[in-house]
């Protein structure tokens, strides 16, 4: 499977190559191209409350290449910033929570497809999304990269966009249904994932220097097995 997405990845970029080299040639800001393609995620999260699934796929779909092209355009140009690295990530925040509102909405007030539970789940995966990113930010004041996990921005972007823009509301919407819950049910894993890998980095290191005093008897006087004297043996040992 991950070979699979690592040749989408590979092939998509490809295609997109042109486009970037028109921006970096054009001098286009980085933080632009970021703010464009947020107002893009946005309409299409509104075309989602409004129940047009498929045009909102389309559009999502479409559109997303800003996401990539922001950092390809600021690494070929040297625009790399703190600040760029911080908006890009806050938008992005912003789009997630906007998409998934989007279909919330659509859940609340189409007659037709109204929906108690999947609003439910529609709040459930926002508040999940939102902890995936967190959790790797946190984890990342704390010096962890911890991007690990089921669920990664791109695929969840991949999930709101393709499916969506082929089957729309098909099959009585139960593939919508599908999507949803299983980003809700991913985001949530994925946090725990991370919680999990912080956990494990951030374990005490247990030092093997203490032995039971029957091995201890054995070990000369003037050296411990460490090499050094056994006051630096036991200053080395957990306190």
């Amino acid at each position: 499977m991950h070979k699979l997405w690592d040749s989408i990845k590979s092939g998509y970029l490809r295609l997109i190559e042109p486009v970037a080299d028109f921006l970096v040639q054009r001098n286009v800001s980085p933080n632009v191209i970021t703010t464009i393609g947020t107002v893009c995620t946005l309409a299409a999260a509104a075309i989602f409350a409004t129940g047009h699934i498929s045009i909102g796929g389309w559009v999502l779909g479409i559109t997303a290449v800003f996401d990539v092209l922001d950092g390809i355009v600021a690494r070929r140009t040297g625009r790399q910033t703190t600040f760029g690295a911080f908006y890009d990530s806050s938008l992005d925040r912003v789009s997630d929570g906007a998409l998934l509102g989007g279909l919330l909405v659509f859940y609340s007030v189409e007659s037709s497809h109204h929906s108690v539970p999947m609003v439910v789940i529609s709040l459930l995966a926002i508040l999940g999304t939102f902890l995936t990113s967190y959790t790797r930010a946190r984890a990342e004041s704390l010096g962890i990269d911890a991007k690990v996990g089921l669920m990664q921005r791109p695929e969840r972007v991949a999930l709101l966009s393709a499916p969506q823009a082929f089957f729309g509301l098909a099959f009585d919407g139960w593939v919508l249904a599908g999507i949803i819950t299983l980003l809700c049910v991913t985001s949530w894993i994925t946090a725990v994932q991370r919680m999990q890998f912080v956990y494990r980095q951030t374990l005490p290191v247990l030092h093997t220097s203490a032995r039971p005093h029957s091995v201890a008897a054995n070990v000369p006087k003037e050296k411990s097995e460490l090499g050094g004297s056994p006051a630096t043996a036991r200053a080395q040992s957990p306190q």
